[in-house]
């Protein structure tokens, strides 16, 4: 009864509270519901009392997040020459994720998150260039972008009642992203004039470091659990953002003389995510679980529903997903690190359009995510 209660709840309070939109990487994955820790451990409930108690209460979450991309891929093959010769591009990312969880009964909750980001990205070929012919010093630059990002709103549905305490259940998401975070964030591009000077214009920030994307979205999400044995649970859940606007007008490189009809605008990409893992309790530390799952997150070529172009860098991840819990009264505390173990930068649409079918960006990605997320019932 006690292994149940620890991963309903902590599957049901958790997804819920802690959705950011974050981006990881150059490839635009934003942090999302379903790559939030399970299985808190809450041994020493007495189960059915403790849902009926929290009927009608609040939950209030702060999540951190942080992760370093510079790894480049195309397809899935390492670009190892970009760390050599120092033309890696480096995106360094903090977040805090902020929620709030209002749960009407044991089976249903509404919540609202919203992250706050400071994000940073370096590189040379956005400023002097990669080449010693231009850029003789190799000299890199920074920009940045610092703000909230996209409001989440989302409520869930459990299809057994948590009370019964059944050995397996599902919950059904939906949600609501909205544009709050600013899309068309810019910051200061070094340049050099003929005769080697330096100067600088102001534009858009790359698309990866973004505060938002433009578009308003609709999410669906699913999670479960199964009870395998006294102390030992699986857990799975999975979450895709529908964003059905195509781009969001921002003009990535405004002092061009002339906009690519494809990819001259930033593309507003659907996203999807999912988990799988298994939660042991430990006996001799009530209320501490331990954590060892499967993630892939990545953002499709083409989206599901409207149209796709515009500039985007699709691609996946697969990380191998550990993590520790630890609940204590109406505290809780979560901590996860997904290390990645397969990186791919597929085809984008407008690579697809190569009649030769040789186009292919890369793409930046992260060796690991840190991720730890405090909750506080009242």
């Amino acid at each position: 009864m006690k292994a149940t209660s620890t991963i309903v709840l902590a599957i049901a309070f958790i997804f819920l509270s802690i959705a950011s939109v974050w981006a990881q990487g150059c490839v635009a994955v934003r942090h999302m519901s379903c790559s939030a820790p399970a299985g808190i451990s809450m041994q020493g409930t007495n189960s059915a009392d403790f849902f009926k108690q929290r009927t009608g209460r609040w939950q209030v979450s702060a999540g951190y997040r942080f992760f370093r991309s510079y790894k480049h891929f195309v397809g899935d093959v390492e670009q190892k020459q970009r760390v050599e010769q120092g033309t890696q591009v480096i995106n360094v990312s903090h977040a805090i994720d902020l929620g709030i969880t209002y749960i009407v009964n044991p089976r249903l909750s509404f919540s609202a998150n919203l992250p706050v980001q400071d994000n940073d990205r370096s590189s040379l070929y956005e400023h002097y260039g990669n080449a010693v012919a231009q850029n003789p010093e190799q000299k890199r630059f920074h920009t940045g972008s610092r703000g909230i990002g996209d409001l989440r709103l989302s409520g869930s549905y459990w299809l057994v009642n948590p009370v019964k305490l059944p050995k397996a259940n599902l919950a059904v998401g939906v949600g609501v992203k909205l544009p709050t975070g600013n899309y068309r964030v810019t910051d200061d591009f070094h340049k050099l004039t003929k005769e080697g000077a330096d100067y600088t214009i102001n534009k858009p920030v790359d698309q990866s470091i973004q505060l938002g994307d433009g578009g308003v979205g609709v999410s669906i999400e699913l999670q479960a659990y199964a009870q395998l044995t006294k102390g030992l649970t699986a857990y799975a859940n999975g979450y895709y953002l529908f964003n059905p606007r195509e781009t969001n007008g921002v003009v990535r490189s405004p002092e061009a003389t002339t906009i690519d009809l494809v990819t001259g605008k930033f593309s507003v990409a659907d996203q999807f995510a999912a988990r799988v893992g298994l939660s042991q309790s430990i006996a001799f530390i009530p209320g501490l679980s331990v954590m060892l799952g499967g993630r892939v997150e990545g953002v499709p070529a083409i989206d599901a529903f409207g149209g796709s172009s515009g500039f985007r860098r699709p691609g996946y991840i697969v990380s191998v997903e550990p993590g520790l819990a630890y609940m204590r009264h109406k505290t809780s505390v979560a901590a996860t690190v997904p290390v990645a173990i397969y990186r791919n930068r597929i085809k984008s649409f407008a690579d697809r359009l190569d009649p030769l079918g040789l186009r292919q960006g890369d793409a930046a990605f992260a060796d690991y995510l840190i991720s730890v997320n405090v909750s506080r019932w009242f």
